[in-house]
């Protein structure tokens, strides 16, 4: 955290059904959830793909960073006054990625590559990786937005301790998420997991609903504190809650518990 201590932080999870390969029907969708959020919330968080569903027709479905999508985003972000996050199918020439767009009420934004493509689905064929990790600054907290599958990579999610900086790389760990039913254990545990290891809290938002695939998902969103218990546990159905993080309870666990003192150092190659 910075030297003053912030705020507390008021995010959003806006666990939804996303509308299979239709993006205007997401977008009156998602964007009516959103607009009831306007004054209560500093981070509204989508899950990923919300405008196609995750799914295999990515050219189809894709969209240049000058598109319609995008352009909503910014312009939603703007109109509530808060961060809006969530994933896209974002077109670069003949290949695509799936991009998380961190949309500001400013109207600027910026951008994270899933890193880690899902192979059991072929999403490694279809898509391209991103390098480069993103940690935001919002309201005097350091968020780490990811996406998906890159929750099963510790290595990769390592938040270290910066002495020169006197701060550790984020406080908040960030997953938007298309994790179907069938695989929720590993999803709630890895949540748990990752907060724990990290001496940070952890959101993950995913989705509900059936695809146009017949994959089912059961949501199960859900915000875990710096000990891994869940401060917040969503159902099977749609739901947006809102919940505000303490950044003090956070600074008295990292001073209590260093447990990043003891950390084996080592650097991620790419």
């Amino acid at each position: 955290m910075s030297a003053t201590t912030p705020s507390a932080l008021r995010v959003s999870l806006v666990q939804g059904a996303t509308r299979w390969h239709d993006a205007a029907a997401n977008r009156a969708y998602y964007g009516a959830l959103v607009r009831n959020l306007q004054g209560h919330s500093d981070l509204i968080v989508l899950p990923e793909t919300f405008l196609s569903g995750f799914t295999n027709e990515t050219l189809g479905n894709a969209e240049g960073m000058d598109g319609e999508g995008v352009r909503w985003l910014v312009a939603l972000a703007r109109e509530v006054g808060a961060v809006v996050t969530g994933s896209l199918i974002i077109r670069e020439g003949e290949k695509c990625v799936n991009r998380l767009i961190w949309a500001r009420p400013d109207g600027s934004h910026v951008i994270y590559d899933k890193r880690h493509l899902f192979r059991m689905a072929d999403e490694h064929l279809r898509y391209t990786g991103g390098s480069d990790r993103l940690i935001v600054e919002l309201n005097g907290w350091r968020i780490c937005p990811q996406v998906c599958y890159d929750l099963r990579f510790p290595v990769w999610l390592r938040n270290a301790y910066d002495r020169a900086a006197a701060r550790f790389d984020y406080d908040v760990l960030l997953f938007v998420a298309n994790w179907p039913t069938p695989r929720r254990h590993a999803w709630s545990t890895l949540l748990r997991a990752r907060a724990i290891e990290n001496l940070s809290y952890c959101i993950g938002v995913n989705r509900v609903g059936i695809d146009g695939n017949g994959i089912a998902y059961s949501g199960d969103s859900m915000v875990a504190d710096f000990l891994g218990q869940p401060l917040v546990e969503l159902g099977a159905q749609e739901q947006v809650v809102t919940i505000s993080l303490d950044p003090a309870a956070l600074d008295a666990h990292r001073a209590r518990f260093p447990a990043w003192m003891d950390a084996d150092a080592f650097v991620v190659t790419r």
